[in-house]
């Protein structure tokens, strides 16, 4: 066999297998070179080794199994085949490849996986600023209306793929998440994540991928704002509810002028100086009704107020949290408003003695806190469910149930916890149902998704089978267990 390189001359040099140099004449390779061929050809060879057991690892099929698409009807004894992340056939008769890893599927179920649409976990943003040395009253509330003032903060910024509640939450069946910053006010822009990546990729180059970027799905995916009774930095305004529903309102005013600002600035012939604002310009689109704005109201008259704000500013509103939005799903379906509502189901506190009384209205709002869903159902309102701080990502299915158990209908209870996670999230083309061509993020489980008794079985993220073992990290003050 017969090879050739280029010498430094441009000229070609053609060698045997033996080595030997063939044209009379020809540079004949030194030994650096010689070495750094073989180093080459090594490389070469581990490289296309790695290739092939890349398509041959990530390549699976589950035969005979209960498949439960969502955007069409549930198939028995059918065959699911994922290639590279992707799911490549979704029927009956899939064909198995030859080079899958296969599941054998009866008496299981294939789910797309669970989609939480709202949690903090494997976000690590920075500390709200703060006055540490204030000289005046306006410095104080400065300070405070940087830490309530943070549109332009992306959570897609500050993720930590590698966080262990997310592999929890693999492990539970969530395969994705929306990541939702923190704080109060107008908190900053989420983003709709994979929970877990699997092993690293073989390395190509000198620094290491990105594996932050690999886990995000869409950002941004709205921008969040709270109205807390009690806002956090102290006692500068604003220090009360009435306080920070003004002060959100007056942002979106001043955000308004902003851009009417910068657009006059470029249509004049004189110059005009705009100060630059990075959360004012962060909230142009959701003042242009691109970017959802996700309004976190737990109660009607909460819920009414984010209504009427949206209403005021032609906002596109989402509502988080919602536990009371069965009382006003009428109002909610005229403003074509989506909910997220929590499966952080409230609970009588552990300070209260066993026999204390407690309120009629908080003995109530625990009791209708999951028939929540079925209400919404019943109107005709769009819904997901979100974790909402669940400390145990289990509770998330499991609290589901309690939903179904409270009057929500299987169906509509899958479809909230895939496809309408999915299409509120502005992600439906790529996850949330069973479909050729959409991300294989797969939920195996050997029965019914709603019945106590169910166990998962496996659990894909973008095609990589997620670990089930992932262990509860020890708590301050508790040693792990030996």
């Amino acid at each position: 066999m017969e090879t050739s390189r280029q010498n430094d001359d441009g000229g070609r040099v053609r060698s045997h297998e033996g080595g030997r140099a063939a044209a009379a004449g020809a540079l004949a390779p030194t030994p650096a070179w010689s070495t750094l061929c073989v180093f080459a050809s090594l490389t070469a060879l581990a490289v296309a080794s790695v290739g092939a057991q890349h398509s041959a690892a990530y390549v699976y099929a589950v035969t005979g199994a209960r498949i439960v698409p969502v955007s069409a009807a549930p198939l028995d004894n059918a065959t699911i085949v994922v290639r590279d992340g992707i799911i490549e056939a979704v029927s009956a008769s899939a064909t198995v490849p030859a080079d899958a890893i296969v599941i054998q599927g009866k008496g299981l179920t294939v789910y797309p996986g669970l989609i939480d649409m709202g949690s903090s976990a494997g976000i690590e943003l920075p500390a709200a600023p703060r006055a540490d040395n204030p000289q005046t009253t306006e410095d104080v509330e400065r300070a405070k209306t940087d830490a309530l003032l943070r549109a332009h903060v992306r959570a897609a910024d500050y993720l930590n793929p590698s966080a262990n509640m997310l592999a929890r939450m693999a492990a539970a069946g969530i395969t994705s998440s929306l990541a939702t910053p923190g704080g109060d006010a107008i908190r900053g822009q989420s983003a709709l994540m994979n929970t877990t990546l699997g092993a690293d990729e073989p390395q190509i180059g000198a620094l290491a991928d990105d594996r932050r970027a690999a886990s995000v799905l869409r950002t941004p995916v709205a921008l969040h704002v709270s109205f807390p009774e009690r806002p956090a930095g102290g006692d500068a305004y604003p220090n009360s509810l009435m306080g920070v529903i003004a002060f959100v309102r007056q942002q979106f005013l001043d955000a308004q002028h902003y851009q009417a600002a910068v657009q006059f600035a470029e249509k004049s012939k004189r110059p005009v100086f705009t100060p630059y604002k990075a959360a004012y310009e962060a909230m142009q689109p959701a003042l242009a009704r691109r970017l959802p704005v996700a309004f976190r109201a737990e109660h009607a008259r909460e819920i009414l107020r984010a209504l009427d704000m949206s209403k005021s500013f032609k906002l596109d509103p989402i509502i988080t949290n919602g536990r009371e939005s069965d009382a006003v799903a009428a109002e909610l379906k005229a403003a074509s408003a989506r909910v997220i509502v929590s499966l952080n189901y409230p609970k009588r506190p552990e300070s209260i003695a066993p026999e204390a009384d407690e309120p009629l209205r908080t003995l109530r709002a625990r009791a209708n806190a999951p028939k929540t869903g079925s209400a919404l159902e019943k109107a005709g309102v769009l819904f997901a469910f979100e974790s909402d701080g669940l400390s145990d990502p289990k509770d998330f299915l499991k609290n589901a149930v309690k939903a179904v158990g409270a009057g929500l209908s299987r169906d509509a209870a899958v479809r909230a916890l895939t496809m309408n996670a999915a299409t509120i999230a502005g992600a439906a083309d790529r996850i949330g149902s069973l479909e050729p061509g959409k991300m294989a993020n797969l939920l195996v489980t050997d029965g019914d998704l709603f019945d106590d008794k169910t166990t998962i079985k496996h659990v894909f993220v973008a095609g990589r089978p997620a670990r089930l073992d992932v262990a509860e990290p020890p708590r301050p003050g508790r040693t792990s267990e030996r």
